[in-house]
């Protein structure tokens, strides 16, 4: 008979473990019994200087069970993160799976979690918890998670993965360094928010279900809310987008943070009332304190009625612990990061200046549709003299992290323009410079090469800055059909928000090769100041007059 080759590894389950003798045998245990075969999976179990036998609970499992392909990693303590870096670094399959040691998978752990990954455009999975616990600190634990799966089941795509119950594609981790070893908590988080910055596809797959031992009591709780909220300040001061929004924290926690702050800084003032009546007043504040407080939590202090009385109870008093422990947390990492950052990374556009470049765009952008209402109104009258169809033409583009937006220009092409692209253009030929100009275009109408050279077509893109989508000045915004063909190093050009004008427009607009535009717009990006905004806003001006590179 034949010898039939070995079937391919799929993917591999990387266990990163320091201490882990009572919990290791119970993963490796999960991962035993998964639904896929045991020869399309690898089992990499990466030891963090354990000092108890985790190592040699881990081989007297390896030697009793006739699994798939396993190997053990040593390496000196330099974290977990590091560990699962190692791992990954190791590993022989395409997709990386991660677990806690603490966690047992469930049967469809691998199955579903990979199976994310037959979508080509998905570079990271994220699974979710469970718990056999029966305590009120782990049900409370539980239903927090499960109240946050609720919000992510609605979402397409997620920037927020956990290491407990997570995946990625083996190239596109390596090729951005892994988990941030400066970070000894949030690192996961870190990480997944520097992919989603670049624009990436992660997604929520509720079925790749771990088994976890939560925390068994208040103090191990709150201990670990403010170890989160300790390495949140430098992770929101590194990505200061998130700390407005993420697909995993709910906003109305961070309200709950700030009404526990000013309860906690306003009570011993309101103590005072005791030995000073004139400060009696300061009671009505603490009241109307805790009421808004109490409303804010009412929705989730439901939820868990719903389970049952005594959570819902018990809950009330470990959601004011959770936002005491997260915004104390928050405060001390505020302290002790203030003037630096862990590691040697920065932001691209610190906090403050986003928040005068927002500014600024709004200022702008108001200025701007001022100026081009009349503008546009004569654009119109011409558009529609020249040739059938709509004044306006509406188009998604790629905006900042790669979120999809409907950009308006004035039409400047054909109706059918969309249609006779293909005939023009082969868009499978872009890999290597994925962008394209064409000269002469015959789709442009007569007006529409007027309106082209003077860039009177995107002066509606006001409206884009007004909104939010663009700023006044930032890279050209890109077409999905494009940007799908991005490289890793590409993608750095969709950490900031796309630009009415920009660098490529200062520096020969379409006469620029992409490889040019993409070396400017990175500089810009990885150099940015407000100064030089500035600077482009008024070079925009003359080269807006010569119609050079206008396409």
């Amino acid at each position: 008979m034949p010898i039939l080759p070995a079937p391919a590894l799929r993917c591999s389950a990387i266990i990163a473990v320091r201490n882990g003798a009572a919990t290791v045998e119970r993963c490796l245990d999960g991962l035993a019994q998964q639904t896929v075969a045991p020869d399309t999976f690898e089992i990499i179990v990466v030891d963090d200087g354990s000092t108890d036998d985790t190592i040699a609970r881990a081989a007297a499992w390896q030697r009793d069970h006739a699994h798939g392909p396993m190997q053990i990693v040593r390496q000196a303590r330099a974290g977990l993160g590091a560990a699962r870096n190692r791992g990954a670094q190791v590993a022989q399959a395409p997709i990386l799976l991660f677990a806690d040691a603490g966690c047992a998978p469930a049967p469809v752990w691998v199955e579903t979690l990979a199976g994310a990954f037959a979508d080509e455009r998905v570079v990271g999975a994220k699974g979710a918890f469970r718990t056999e616990q029966a305590g009120l600190v782990p049900r409370f634990v539980q239903a927090e998670y499960e109240d946050r799966y609720d919000h992510m089941r609605r979402l397409e795509q997620i920037d927020f993965i956990d290491n407990y119950s997570a995946a990625y594609r083996r190239a596109v981790f390596l090729a951005n360094d892994g988990f941030d070893v400066d970070f000894a908590a949030c690192d996961d988080q870190e990480f997944s928010f520097r992919l989603a910055e670049k624009g990436y596809r992660m997604v929520f797959v509720p079925a790749a279900v771990v088994t976890h031992l939560h925390d068994t009591s208040l103090r191990e709780y709150a201990q670990r809310k403010f170890a989160q909220g300790f390495w949140k300040a430098p992770l929101t001061r590194l990505h200061p987008e998130r700390m407005v929004q993420d697909t995993h924290t709910p906003q109305v926690l961070k309200l709950q943070i700030v009404l526990a702050s000013l309860l906690v800084a306003l009570l011993p003032l309101a103590l005072l009332a005791v030995v000073a009546p004139p400060f009696d007043w300061l009671w009505l504040a603490v009241i109307a304190l805790v009421v808004l407080f109490l409303a804010s939590a009412a929705p989730f202090l439901a939820k868990l009625a719903r389970r049952s009385g005594s959570l819902a109870a018990f809950g009330s008093g470990m959601v004011a612990a959770r936002a005491l422990a997260l915004g104390s947390g928050y405060l001390a990492g505020t302290i002790h990061f203030a003037g630096i950052l862990p590691g040697a990374r920065q932001p691209f556009i610190p906090g403050w200046k986003r928040l005068v470049k927002r500014g600024l765009d709004i200022l702008g952008a108001l200025f701007g549709l001022a100026l081009a209402i009349p503008l546009v109104a004569l654009a119109a009258i011409a558009i529609k003299l020249d040739s059938p169809g709509p004044i306006f033409y509406w188009q998604v583009r790629v905006g900042e992290n790669g979120r999809p937006f409907r950009i308006v220009k004035l039409r400047s092409m054909v109706v059918d323009a969309e249609k006779r692209l293909e005939a023009l253009v082969d868009l499978h030929k872009l890999a290597a410079e994925p962008a394209f100009k064409i000269a002469d275009d015959p789709r442009v109408t007569r007006v529409g090469r007027f309106l082209r050279r003077t860039s009177l077509d995107e002066m509606p893109q006001f409206y884009n800055v007004l909104r939010g989508d663009m700023s006044l000045v930032g890279p050209r915004p890109e077409e999905e059909r494009v940007v799908r063909l991005y490289t890793d190093h590409h993608r750095k050009r969709l950490a900031v928000k796309p630009g009415l004008t920009g660098p490529m427009q200062v520096s020969g607009r379409g006469d620029l090769p992409f490889a040019d535009r993409l070396q400017l717009e990175l500089e810009y990006i990885e150099h940015y100041s407000l100064s030089r905004d500035l600077a482009i806003l008024l070079r925009t001006v003359p080269v807006l007059v010569q119609g050079k590179g206008a396409r």
